[in-house]
């Protein structure tokens, strides 16, 4: 008995603790451009620069404690809402699977109630466009 747990133990000990992700497929790069692109063009503060990433009929869900905007002009008033404020994006991680592009950021943010934002993007992507965005919120640092 104690050998076949050690020998099990062992296995454990020298079986590696992750998987390779696959490689992304074209469509998945192409996702993960779109995803970047659309968060670096924030800073520039040019609300059309943005929108222009975003589907015609694009959700947008600020956290997972409010509800989604919907639709392209509710999508762009709320957006239009914090827009001058955002400093940068700054991504950390990003992970694709078909048409889903998922990262993990840190927006900073300057002359707000909010200083930074630490959560989870989630984006669903049709022919390059958002279709829908919801984050989600792992914290915050207030001004």
């Amino acid at each position: 008995m104690f050998t076949a747990a050690g020998l099990g133990l062992a296995a454990i000990a020298i079986t590696p603790s992750t998987v390779d992700a696959a490689q992304w497929t074209a469509a998945e790069k192409a996702n993960v451009q779109a995803v970047k692109d659309f968060c670096s063009a924030f800073p520039s503060h040019d609300i059309n620069q943005v929108m222009a990433f975003f589907a015609e009929n694009g959700a947008y869900r600020m956290s997972e404690a409010q509800e989604a905007n919907k639709g392209r002009q509710s999508v762009t008033d709320r957006i239009g809402s914090y827009l001058n404020s955002v400093q940068r994006f700054e991504v950390l991680e990003t992970f694709a699977s078909g048409p889903i592009v998922i990262n993990q950021r840190r927006d900073h943010f300057m002359g707000g109630p909010l200083k930074m934002w630490h959560g989870v993007g989630v984006f669903f992507l049709r022919d390059g466009k958002i279709v829908e965005w919801n984050d989600y919120t792992i914290s915050m640092e207030r001004s």
